[in-house]
């Protein structure tokens, strides 16, 4: 990730257990995969779309990246 480029704090709050496989598919492709978990992630329209998907799941922390 270049430095000029916006980031995005997420943080795994719900569990994975008993929710679609596409929901756990997208967890994993966030880097999350465990309640607790944070990742940064680069602010792009493809990651918005699979933080939507899963957003009952998350904690989305903007503008607190590096």
């Amino acid at each position: 990730m270049n430095k000029s480029e916006k980031v995005i704090k997420v943080e795994q709050t719900g569990s994975a257990a008993r929710r679609h496989h596409r929901q756990r598919e997208t967890l994993i492709g966030l880097g999350l995969n465990r309640i607790g978990r944070v990742a940064q992630l680069p602010d792009t329209p493809a990651t918005r779309g699979m933080i939507a998907k899963v957003q009952h799941l998350l904690r989305v922390h903007e503008g607190e990246g590096k």
